[in-house]
């Protein structure tokens, strides 16, 4: 593939540049070179240290690597050489976009002037990735993808009662950092369209994983500390949210609305659970776990889970089949789609990984690639335009308070989380974000009880989980159903730059706001689609949650002990990653709109986007045939490298020996200086032959301490360690709280409560938060006069029809206006 010309893509006017070993800015560079960014990674000699992380090919080859860094070209600086200096600091003076991944691991990367640089080259953007940030109690501290993630609160939650709590492979912070970067540099870039300097950032590998724990963090403010571990596919605070055997293969069930139990207990037969009007919701439901499932479970097991998935479709309900890895190898529509992509390794093993995810449909990303050996540069026939960031270079400065997307107008059709976390990010990131919900259905995060006293009680206005998810948007109510709302929508469409929906693939088209009408409208939209499989699947009916995704994705199949079913790690993992795969797939869309006038429509698969934290294995087994082992809380690399109980109740620490020097300090620290100084232990693979003895070595350390304290300890000599936490432990973290990562908003029914902060920051605080959550509807007036131009007495009349307002209408009162509208 060396030498191969192709077509001009979205990014190809644009060069990044990528210094340091960290699989988050690996994965944030790759994300450029997708869409034809001419990355160039700088490795040692030796080559990046991720060139030798497990899982490896038949070949010898990093699975890892590879999913991070086909399409790139690599460059080899030797900081020995006396002119490394020289030769590092010209090819950044020569790119747009710096990514510097040195603070996790340096990677022999010689030292140079950053400051400097962007002082001579104003437009470059900058972006620098750390595990914790550079302040604060855990800055400096040892880490691994694992020990990030105990203690972002990913970890305790998931396993079985007893423990200890279960995780996932390796693979999971830098995809999420990854995301986060790459949103920073582009919306950096589309600010620059117009004009000015670049934007210098960091991002901390830690804040960004909490994009998983923020809706449990707030669930718990509201409900106390309620969370603890219910079991192995088992999560607070919904039940059946889980994994269950069928008579062929597995079969993931989530129900979340009283209709959807209410089906899903139709299709088992199962008339006295549907009727109690105990198990209404799913917060009572959790309370009779053992009695529903020896119910349900004996059901399941009657049909296969491909025979359960096509009548879940015909009912509505949110199940899927759970694919092994193999499925996934063998779905043409995955290879059709561009979610599996071949790739090339070490000049001659052929394998698949995941591929973009961000399915732009006007302009597409590289459908696969060749991994550069060290040193080996790829010609893609790059052309840097006038569209170049870098020419000509300016002196201009970014205009004061001016945020990167400011001046973007979005429009969100979107529920729940993940589609309301890619536009908050946009209206995070300074775009005006204009909500648009029905008082017939208003958001489902804001409850889907529709009893009287629920919304008498404003209760609707009072939810946590929504206020986190839509802070810095306008809201309007518009019943989209009848023509007066709908023309209303599309005149503010015409004036948008971007609109969002996560609804299945057929509703906005059936009401008359499908991309072929919209853009006709307004050539220059961008429009995305959020659903579970994509619109051109044959499943694209599929309704699904976060935990759909997850089911759905291969990922659960890799995960835990080869005794145990598939596992899940959370119980709406696929939402945020969905959201933040949206977030960056707009801004790619936007840049092509920006440049050439012309929108386009996104195809995003948010079951798709959950495959890239089975990449590796996906790799793996494409070449060599064999199903991926299961390590449990073991690691294909590090040894040791588990949850260890420690003193009180339910408390566990993670900790992990990445190298030889690492493991000694842990032997010493425990007490067993004999392991430190035997030779036979002094590589991973003589210890893995022990693991069980070193095991209990460890566990006899930690359970004679806190967790706090034993973390305390290991950091004191540079082990990995991290306190397994839950997510409202989240709410009092003395590193958070130091970096000012919960900001204080005050909200009309809910008063004064804590907001999430971006994990990526352009000074030492973090963007301020704007403005709280809309209540339902509150915009009416400023959108429908300030934007459209209506009447005072227009506005009055659209709410005497029903067609906006401020007021969730109950059951009693939606039954009466169908009734009416079909009368």
């Amino acid at each position: 593939m060396v030498g191969k010309m192709e077509p001009l893509m979205v990014l190809s006017h644009l060069r990044v540049v990528e210094i340091g070993s960290s699989a988050a800015t690996s994965y944030c560079a790759r994300l450029f070179a997708d869409f034809g960014a001419d990355v160039q990674k700088v490795e040692p000699p030796a080559g990046d240290p991720i060139r030798r992380s497990a899982p490896l090919t038949p070949g010898g080859q990093s699975a890892w690597f590879a999913f991070l860094n086909f399409n790139k070209s690599s460059a080899i600086i030797d900081s020995a050489d006396p002119d490394a200096i020289t030769r590092l600091t010209s090819l950044i003076e020569d790119c747009d976009i710096l990514v510097d991944g040195r603070d996790v691991d340096p990677a022999d990367c010689p030292s140079i002037d950053i400051a400097a640089i962007r002082q001579r080259r104003p437009r470059l953007i900058y972006l620098e990735a750390s595990w914790f940030g550079h302040q604060g109690p855990y800055a400096g501290f040892a880490a691994t993808d694992s020990t990030v993630r105990s203690l972002a609160g990913l970890i305790k939650l998931v396993g079985p009662v007893e423990g200890p709590p279960l995780h996932a492979p390796d693979f999971q912070t830098g995809i999420l950092a990854g995301l986060w970067g790459f949103i920073a540099a582009a919306s950096s870039a589309v600010a620059q369209m117009r004009g000015g300097a670049g934007r210098s950032w960091s991002l901390s590998i830690f804040e960004s994983s909490l994009a998983l724990s923020e809706y449990q963090m707030f669930e718990a403010l509201t409900c106390g500390d309620l969370m603890r571990r219910i079991g192995i596919n088992r999560f607070w605070p919904n039940f059946p949210v889980g994994i269950y055997e069928t008579q062929k293969g597995w079969l993931g069930v989530t129900t979340i609305t009283p209709a959807q139990w209410s089906a899903f207990c139709d299709m088992l037969g199962l008339s006295e659970l549907r009727d109690d009007p105990a198990l209404v919701l799913g917060a009572d439901r959790l309370k009779r776990m053992q009695q529903i499932e020896r119910q349900f479970i004996p059901r399941l097991k009657t049909r296969t889970a491909q025979e359960w998935f096509a009548e879940g479709l015909k009912r509505k309900i949110p199940i899927v089949p759970v694919p092994e890895i193999s499925d996934l190898l063998q779905d043409a529509e995955k290879k059709a789609r561009g979610a599996i992509v071949p790739i090339l390794l070490g000049g001659e093993e052929e394998g698949l990984t995941a591929g973009s995810m961000q399915r732009l449909t006007s302009t597409p990303p590289r459908q696969g690639g060749k991994v550069p050996a060290p040193g080996e540069q790829q010609a893609f026939g790059n052309i840097r335009t006038h569209l170049s960031l870098t020419a000509p270079w300016s002196s201009g400065c970014i205009e004061a308070g001016r945020l990167p997307l400011q001046g973007i107008r979005v429009i969100d059709f979107s529920m729940g989380w993940a589609g309301p976390l890619c536009t908050r990010t946009l209206a995070d990131l300074g775009a005006d974000v204009i909500k648009i919900e029905a008082i017939q259905y208003p958001d489902w995060w804001r409850g889907v009880d529709r009893r009287p006293a629920y919304v008498n009680d404003k209760m609707y206005e009072k939810t946590i989980r929504f206020c986190m998810a839509n802070r810095n948007k306008r809201a309007i109510t518009l019943d989209l159903t009848r023509p007066q709302g709908l023309a209303l929508a599309k005149r503010l469409l015409a004036g948008a730059d971007i609109v969002v929906n996560n609804y299945s693939v057929d509703v906005l088209p059936k009401l008359g706001l499908g991309y072929d009408v919209l853009r006709t409208l307004n050539p220059r939209l961008v429009m995305m689609s959020m659903s579970a499989f994509g619109g051109n699947s044959v499943h694209r009916s599929c309704r699904a949650y976060g935990s759909t995704l997850e089911q759905g994705s291969g990922l659960p199949t890799v995960i835990g002990s080869p005794d145990d079913p598939p596992v899940m790690s959370h119980i709406a993992f696929g939402d945020a990653v969905g959201g933040l795969n949206g977030c960056a797939a707009v801004l790619v869309a936007l840049t092509h709109a920006r440049n050439t006038g012309q929108g386009q429509f996104i195809d995003l698969a948010q079951i798709e986007c959950m495959m890239q934290f089975a990449a590796p294995w996906i790799t793996v087994h494409s070449i060599g045939g064999m199903p991926p082992p299961r390590y449990g809380n073991r690691h294909p690399q590090f040894v040791p490298h588990g949850c260890f109980r420690c003193a009180g109740e339910d408390n566990w620490i993670m900790v992990a020996a990445t190298d030889a020097d690492m493991w000694q300090r842990l032997a010493t620290l425990i007490g067993r200086p004999d392991w430190a100084t035997d030779a036979s232990l002094k590589s991973a693979e003589g210890r893995r032959g022990v693991e069980d003895v070193i095991e209990k070595g460890i566990e006899s350390w930690t359970l004679t301490r806190d967790a706090d304290q034993a973390m305390s300890e290991l950091q004191a000599v540079k082990v990995a360690a991290g306190v397994a936490r839950l997510p409202i432990d989240l709410l009092k973290d003395r590193h958070l709280r130091s970096r000012a990562f919960l900001q204080e908003v005050e909200r009309a029914f809910i008063g004064w409560h804590p907001q999430p902060s971006m994990p990526i920051r352009e000074g030492t605080r973090p963007y301020a938060i704007r403005t709280a959550a809309p209540t339902l509807g509150q915009h009416n007036r400023e959108i429908l006069s300030g934007l459209l131009g209506l009447s005072d007495a227009g506005i009055a009349q659209l709410a005497r029809e029903g067609i906006i307002g401020t007021k969730m209408l109950s059951e009693a009162e939606l039954a009466k206006t169908r009734k009416t509208s079909s009368g």
